[in-house]
């Protein structure tokens, strides 16, 4: 099954609109969610700090700062074929 991550830290408001564009993607597609927060990893903190939220799909990343429910739809029905 396709892996969808989202990283992300409590507070910022850029992770909630990613969260919500995918929990509504995920409405008509089947797929793992994992949702990281960076803060509690001092390495994913470094990599990813000014560019949250970053969304990888089968831990290659595909969006950052902001996700589109189409793109990411278009990307999860390209993996699943």
């Amino acid at each position: 099954m396709t892996r969808v991550t989202l990283y992300g830290k409590p507070g910022c408001h850029l992770c909630d609109d990613a969260r919500a564009v995918v929990a509504e993607v995920r409405r008509g597609r089947h797929f793992e969610l994992e949702e990281v927060d960076i803060t509690l990893d001092p390495a994913l903190e470094r990599r990813y700090r000014e560019r949250i939220p970053v969304i990888a799909i089968d831990g290659e990343e595909a969006f950052e700062l902001f996700v589109d429910a189409a793109s990411l739809a278009e990307r999860l029905d390209r993996v699943e074929t």
